[in-house]
C-alpha cells in the first residue's frame, strides 16, 4: 500500500525550516515524493536556478510530481517552495558549483589527460572543504567534542570507502591516549565488537550514500541502547541521521563515481586537534584546583 501524504498546517518560511521539515516528514512520503526529497536536499543550487521541467527531467519525475512534492510540504506550488531556494542562494556568495567552473574556464575546457584529472579532483577538494565550513553550524563542533572527551571508551564504525575516516581516527585518539575501538568487523564479528558499547561511551559512524546496511544497522542498535552516537554522513536524510545526538552532513559540490574523502578528513582531524585542546585545558584546571 501506497504511504500516505498529509498537509502540514503552515508552510516552511526559510531554507532551513524547509530542510527540517523535509526530514520530519520523510518516512511519511511516498517512495517517488522520497526520491524527490533526497534531489532536493542534495541539489539545492540547482532548485534555485533550473525550471521545474528540467529538474523534474533530472529527477526522473514527471513535472506534476514535483508540484505535489511541494504541496506535500505546504506550499500552494512549486515556483512558492522554490523562492527559498533562490532566497538561499542570494544570501550566500557565489555557490561552489559555479566556483568549480570557473576555475575550469579558466585552465581551457580543451585541458585533457591526467593533469586535468588532478585539477578537477583538487577543485572537487576545495569546494568540499568550503562547503564543511559554511554548513557545520557553530556549536557542532563543540558538541562533538564534548561526547568524546566525557566518553569512557570511543567505538567507530565505517565500512568500504568510509573506513579510511574512521582507522584515521581510531590512531589518532590513540595518540591522544584515549581508550577507542575500531569496528573493523574481521571475521564477521561486527556486531560482537560493537556490542560492548554502553550510554557511558560513544559511537563515532561514518557512512555516505550508498549507505553500508551493516553500519547503519548497528548504529540503530546501539543507539536504542542509549549509546550516543557522532554520525558523519552527506544528507539530513541519511538512516545515520536520526539515531545521532550530533550529525556532520558533508554534501558533495558535485556528484561523482569516486567520492573525495577530502571533507570527511580535515572533519577528522578537527575532531582530535579541538579534542586534544579540550583535554589539555581540562588538565590545566584540574592542576591549578
Amino acid at each position: 500500500m501506497a504511504k500516505q501524504t498529509t498537509q502540514p498546517t503552515a508552510a516552511p518560511e526559510t531554507y532551513e525550516d524547509l530542510q527540517r521539515a523535509i526530514t520530519e516528514r520523510y518516512d511519511d512520503l511516498s517512495g517517488q515524493l522520497q526520491r524527490i526529497a533526497h534531489f532536493v536536499v542534495d541539489h539545492p543550487d540547482d532548485l534555485a536556478l533550473e525550471t521545474i521541467t528540467h529538474l523534474a527531467s533530472r529527477a526522473k519525475v514527471q513535472p506534476s510530481s514535483m508540484v505535489r512534492f511541494a504541496q506535500a510540504m505546504g506550499y500552494d506550488g512549486f515556483s512558492t517552495m522554490q523562492r527559498l531556494f533562490r532566497a538561499r542562494l542570494i544570501e550566500g556568495s557565489l555557490s561552489y558549483r559555479e566556483r568549480i567552473q570557473s576555475l575550469r574556464q579558466e585552465r581551457g575546457e580543451a585541458a585533457t589527460g591526467v593533469d586535468a584529472i588532478l585539477s578537477d579532483f583538487a577543485d572537487q577538494g576545495i569546494a568540499a572543504l568550503e562547503l564543511l565550513r559554511a554548513n557545520t553550524p557553530q556549536g557542532q563542533m563543540e558538541a562533538a567534542v564534548s561526547l568524546l572527551a566525557g566518553a569512557r571508551e570511543t567505538y567507530l564504525i565505517a565500512e568500504r570507502r568510509s573506513f579510511p575516516v574512521a582507522f584515521y581516527l581510531a590512531y589518532a585518539l590513540a595518540q591522544l591516549e584515549r581508550r577507542c575501538h575500531l569496528v573493523d568487523g574481521i571475521g564477521g564479528l561486527t556486531n560482537q565488537q560493537i556490542a560492548l558499547a554502553t550510554p557511558r561511551d560513544v559511537i563515532v559512524a561514518v557512512s555516505f550514500r550508498s549507505y553500508a546496511p551493516n553500519v547503519v544497522d548497528c548504529v540503530a542498535e546501539q543507539a536504542d541502547k542509549g549509546v550516543p552516537v557522532i554520525a558523519i554522513t552527506d544528507s539530513p536524510l541519511s538512516p545515520l541521521a536520526p539515531k545521532a545526538g550530533v550529525c556532520f552532513e558533508l554534501s558533495d559540490p558535485e556528484r561523482h563515481a569516486f567520492r573525495s574523502l577530502v571533507a570527511p578528513m580535515c572533519l577528522a582531524q578537527s575532531l582530535v586537534v579541538s579534542l586534544g585542546g579540550h583535554l589539555d585545558a581540562s588538565n590545566a584546571r584540574r592542576e591549578t584546583e
